[in-house]
């Protein structure tokens, strides 16, 4: 098929601008690459990469190839019922079907596309099967592997092809353009001081809300609803529930909620933003207790037999139960400080995340008699415990009926008392939102009574109402998968049809639009310009620049300095921070307010060799 149109209003169809450079942000700036447009993607933080790379425990899908692989039984049917179940009365069959079915193939996306390695398949709370993706072999982070496999890629793009990928950086959007019909059109942002506007369709990929604490923050507004909000709390007296505001977060400075506010000045409607989900196990830094970020105790680690237990030893919830469920046994007990606690089995399955947390200080590697001394209890207390769970899981084993808190997936059992184990404080704290900007099963953002707001979609946690009353654990980075894949594929038909529909006319002035559609993929050309070029653009420059046509002298190279460890040590404090890497030392002073992973990830190693836990990460 080929066809030739005259355009006389091609600025709000040459690109597709994507607001955020997280999971969601990437998925649908690849996507609009793959069915041939251009994306303009801008970030208010220094680097890409937002709240997903901070994912811990992996990735959902059912029907994957790892799955297959494995001989897993499960379905996207079984994992839509999961997934509904745990939405509860809030459940929207659309969204859930959507994120749901799309989830395997997704997973094989990941895989295929970018090279990633998701082999390892677990079983995480909630689920009837096993089916959270991770790589075996330790590295990174789910979430940092998958976003930066991402980021890597478009960065390569932008580098190479410029006209196809920009990426800006510490840009702020500030307003949607719309025009007379009410559809979105560009954005107005601001970067170094200086306002620019950018025309096309819009994805709004900008995360939650969940670290702004502010008194006319979008917490502060739902602050009370919230805390009636959730079933499973429905017999915990309201005085054990602390304010929404109190509690920490797992989430970066840049949750703020930007592409709410930006939709809701645009018309769109929003979903529960009442449902803020709450995660049981954030770790407790021993030198930072009161500390407002904290880092999130993975699911996984549950989900290889970690148990919880309270400050006498006891065990008081089902480990593998919802995270609304969980949190609410640990205010009701109202017992802690509480303790994840895993035993060597389950320690050397995920040793890497382990291994982790204890270079950070966050997790202890403690014998039975250690553990025992630390709660403050009698080693045979903590025989008692550990002989009751072997027995809880014998019987499950003969019966197939669940213990008293309703466990019946057992993990890396028996567990001893004289054991080494790894063991860190985990106390509740502000993760994910459910709640968020209203769009459909398309990602096409609507109005608060369902009407698709054209130019306009939606992306990972923006969008409210896809996991219902709670979300399930390694669902955050498949909706930023599923979802964002749907908002690039949206709005690259939407950027088509604006072209043939309505904005194109038979004749007169403009420029020559051709649209060439071969082997499923749409290229659009204007101007006789190979790439959708479109109108000239006020953007920033981009993160990733083209390369220079001159070539420079090169400096002369400085002469090497020898450094040694004692004096690295000497720069030590965050006024003053050098970190020795691989051979090099780095004065980072002046990075640290910038760094992805936050402040406090570097200054645990400032004045040290940072070498391992630099390369863990990265």
């Amino acid at each position: 098929f080929f066809a030739t149109f005259v355009c006389t209003d091609l600025e709000a169809m040459a690109q597709v601008i994507i607001v955020g450079g997280g999971l969601g942000g990437m998925s649908a700036a690849h996507t609009v690459l793959e069915h041939g447009g251009k994306v303009l993607l801008l970030d208010k933080s220094p680097f890409c990469g937002g709240n997903s790379t901070k994912a811990t425990s992996g990735i959902n899908g059912a029907g994957s190839q790892a799955q297959r692989a494995k001989g897993i039984a499960d379905s996207v049917d079984i994992f839509e019922q999961d997934t509904a179940k745990s939405a509860g009365e809030r459940c929207r069959p659309a969204l859930v079907k959507a994120l749901t079915h799309n989830s395997g193939h997704s997973i094989d996306w990941l895989v295929d596309s970018f090279g990633l390695k998701l082999d390892t398949v677990s079983r995480m709370a909630a689920h009837t099967n096993p089916r959270t993706h991770r790589g075996s072999d330790g590295g990174q982070f789910p979430g940092m592997m998958i976003t930066y496999g991402l980021v890597e890629k478009l960065e390569a793009i932008s580098e190479a092809d410029p006209a196809r990928v920009q990426i800006v950086n510490k840009a702020t959007v500030t307003n949607l353009l719309r025009d007379a019909s009410g559809a979105v059109i560009g954005v107005e942002y601001e970067k170094g001081g200086a306002k620019h506007t950018e025309h096309g369709a819009v994805v709004l990929a900008t995360g939650g809300y969940g670290a702004d604490f502010s008194d006319d923050s979008l917490l502060a507004s739902i602050q009370e609803p919230w805390r009636t909000s959730t079933p499973t709390w429905s017999d915990i007296p309201q005085s054990l529930i602390p304010p929404l505001r109190s509690l920490p977060t797992t989430n970066g400075p840049h949750c703020t909620g930007d592409g709410v506010k930006l939709a809701l000045s645009a018309g769109a409607g929003v979903r529960d933003l009442e449902y803020v989900q709450v995660h049981p196990t954030g770790i407790v830094d021993p030198r930072e207790p009161d500390g407002k970020l904290k880092w999130l105790a993975a699911e996984a680690l549950r989900g290889h037999g970690g148990i919880l237990l309270d400050k006498d030893g006891n065990r008081f919830s089902n480990e593998l139960g919802k995270r609304d469920y969980v949190t609410g046994r640990m205010w009701k007990t109202n017992n802690g400080p509480y303790r994840l606690v895993l035993n060597t089995a389950a320690s050397s399955e995920i040793a890497w995340h382990c291994k982790h947390y204890k270079d950070r200080g966050l997790m202890k590697e403690l014998t039975g008699q250690q553990l025992a001394a630390e709660l403050g209890i009698p080693h045979s207390k903590l025989k008692e415990t550990c002989d009751m769970y072997n027995s809880d899981a014998d019987f499950y084993k003969r019966t197939g009926k669940a213990d008293r808190f309703g466990k019946v997936h057992f993990i890396n059992t028996p567990v001893s008392a004289d054991d080494t184990f790894h063991v860190a404080v985990v106390t509740p704290l502000v993760h994910y939102c459910m709640g968020g900007i209203a769009a459909n099963h398309e990602a096409q953002v609507v109005t608060s009574d369902d009407k698709v707001i054209p130019g306009l979609f939606a992306a990972g946690e923006v969008i409210g109402g896809i996991h219902g009353d709670n979300r399930l654990g390694g669902s955050s980075l498949l909706d930023c998968v599923v979802y964002g894949r749907l908002a690039g594929k949206s709005a690259s038909r939407h950027l088509l049809s604006s072209l043939v529909a309505g904005k194109v006319s038979g004749g007169g002035g403009g420029d020559k639009v051709e649209i060439t559609v071969e082997n499923g993929k749409v290229t659009v050309s204007v101007g006789g310009n190979a790439q959708v070029a479109g109108a000239q653009s006020t953007a920033a420059p981009s993160t990733a620049a083209a390369p220079s046509t001159t070539t420079a002298a090169a400096p002369a190279p400085a002469a090497e300095k020898a450094i040694s460890m004692a004096e690295v040590a000497k720069h030590a404090t965050p006024q003053d921070c050098w970190v020795a890497v691989d051979g090099g030392v780095y004065d980072v002073t002046e990075f640290l307010d910038e760094h992805p992973g936050g402040k406090r990830a570097i200054t645990i190693y400032a004045g040290k060799d940072a070498t391992e836990q630099f390369m863990m990460m990265h």
